[in-house]
């Protein structure tokens, strides 16, 4: 076992497992690499009295000492970005470049939460001859994130910066796959000067989750995974009168029309369905091809077979999750589709117990068929045939996800008609992976989400905020009228 067993993180100790572990293996090569804690209701609530203790003094901090800390964790994540990359791809099989770009993008959303002072510096106006009114933006208390396996940085990052920043303590419940950056995580801020107890990180899987669900002392949860489990951590915190923010899977589309420029739609498709094994909710999952688009198609195929597992693809999370990515593939062509590239049994040399799968196109999908519906979460992209623009909305539309949608294009008018219908939450124009950058909000539609707001940027102010509005009045001898 390369690493320690990981421990909990609370109040700025390490606290040892009490109710037993799991094991923890690379994909890259399967190897046993740490044992991860799976921890019960009573680590959590130890958890939410700490950040209860500490969150006294910190949100009577001002916050432009409290961002202080963070100016100091966005360098220490620069100056220890290589290694922060390097467990990424460790536990999570991406490869080197998108490992590092995954800490790249937590450098940037730590700016963003520098930035916070000057975002949240409320409102005062006189309202009346007299009479004043001001609002500003007061932090919740203790809260949770509760963060998936396939961006073991990045997606914390979504969180902890501008939560805590905004002087709320917080309560991180990693994925139980992908531990070890978490507590690397919970090591900078403590090194950048973050009070004990502010932040605290809770191992575990169900028992653990079901626990920061229930909790009373914890008053937001934001949650990232499935859409299954989504709606049911919706459902179990808001019964119990919390804010939550839930966001699910995926199954995006790429509209593809005659006119798309050859090489850029190929290689952007390609990238988009193989990028972090196709691990991500922005992953191209359908290719929705209008009219004659086979020169596009077969393009695409040479492209796709330029990415090699072990290279630049990475691996899938588990052994599972090969089967299950390799048995979608079987049942589509078992239902008549046509596998143009066929990922299925690949194997990368000196790490055969690894769990990788190739890229695969598969061609001539209906949507009748199980992986035109299901997020397949691999590198594996449907194409589905349409005859028109608005035949390819409706296939777009029907779908139960709204994360993201692309269109592909020369054309200004077509690309504006179908961003202005397709029902998504994120939209790109000759672009296959549509994420905002800071300070523009990352979140979907439909069942992609679950909650009102967005996770990132200027929407998750209100998120992790509530109004406090005060309405002042010292001058007695002022005139008054019906407002005052």
């Amino acid at each position: 076992m390369k690493y320690a067993a990981v421990t909990n993180y609370i109040h700025g100790r390490n606290i040892p497992a009490r109710n037993g572990t799991m094991d923890v293996f690379s994909p890259l090569n399967g190897d046993l690499i740490s044992k991860v804690p799976l921890s019960s209701a009573q680590e959590v609530d130890e958890a939410v009295r700490t950040g209860q203790e500490a969150y006294i003094g910190w949100s009577e901090t001002p916050i432009k000492e409290r961002v202080q800390v963070f100016y100091r964790y966005r360098d220490l994540l620069e100056r220890y970005a290589d290694d922060l990359a390097a467990l990424v791809s460790e536990e999570n099989g991406k490869t080197a470049d998108e490992a590092m770009a995954e800490v790249l993008k937590s450098i940037e959303l730590t700016e963003f939460a520098c930035a916070l002072p000057q975002l949240t510096s409320g409102e005062i106006q006189e309202v009346s001859r007299g009479v004043e009114c001001r609002s500003e933006h007061r932090p919740l208390g203790v809260v949770a994130s509760i963060s998936p396996f396939n961006f073991p940085n990045m997606v914390p990052n979504w969180t902890i910066p501008n939560a805590i920043a905004l002087g709320n303590a917080m309560i991180l419940k990693p994925s139980e796959l992908v531990p070890l950056s978490a507590m690397r995580l919970a090591e900078l801020l403590q090194e950048a000067g973050l009070p004990a107890g502010v932040f605290n990180v809770v191992h575990g899987g169900r028992a653990a989750v079901e626990a920061i669900c229930d909790h009373p002392g914890i008053m937001a949860i934001s949650f990232v995974g499935s859409t299954k489990v989504a709606k049911l951590v919706y459902a179990r915190a808001a019964g119990n009168f919390k804010r939550v923010l839930a966001l699910g899977g995926a199954k995006n589309h790429l509209i593809v029309l005659p006119d798309a420029h050859l090489e850029m739609t190929a290689s952007n498709v390609a990238a988009s369905m193989t990028g972090c094994a196709g691990q991500r909710c922005m992953a191209a999952s359908v290719m929705v091809a209008v009219g004659d688009v086979d020169h596009i198609i077969d393009r695409l195929g040479a492209e796709a077979r330029k990415i090699v597992p072990g290279e630049n693809l990475g691996a899938v999370i588990s052994q599972q999750a090969k089967e299950r990515i390799e048995g979608y593939i079987t049942e589509a062509q078992a239902q008549g589709a046509t596998i143009l590239v066929d990922g299925r049994g690949a194997t990368v040399a000196g790490k055969e117990n690894g769990y990788y799968v190739g890229p695969t196109v598969i061609d001539h999908v209906t949507l009748d068929m199980k992986i035109a519906r299901e997020e397949v979460f691999g590198p594996v992209l449907s194409i589905i045939r349409a005859s028109t623009v608005d035949e390819a909305i409706e296939i777009e539309n029907g779908s139960g996800y709204g994360n993201a949608a692309a269109v592909f294009t020369q054309s200004g008018g077509l690309a504006r008609y179908v961003a202005e219908r397709v029902s998504a939450g994120m939209i790109g124009v000759n672009i296959g992976v549509p994420v905002p950058r800071e300070p523009f909000s990352f979140g979907g539609w439909n069942q992609s989400r679950f909650g009102a707001g967005d996770i990132t940027g200027k929407s998750s102010i209100e998120f992790w905020t509530q109004l406090k509005k005060t309405t002042t009045k010292w001058n007695p001898a002022a005139r008054s009228n019906w407002m005052s």
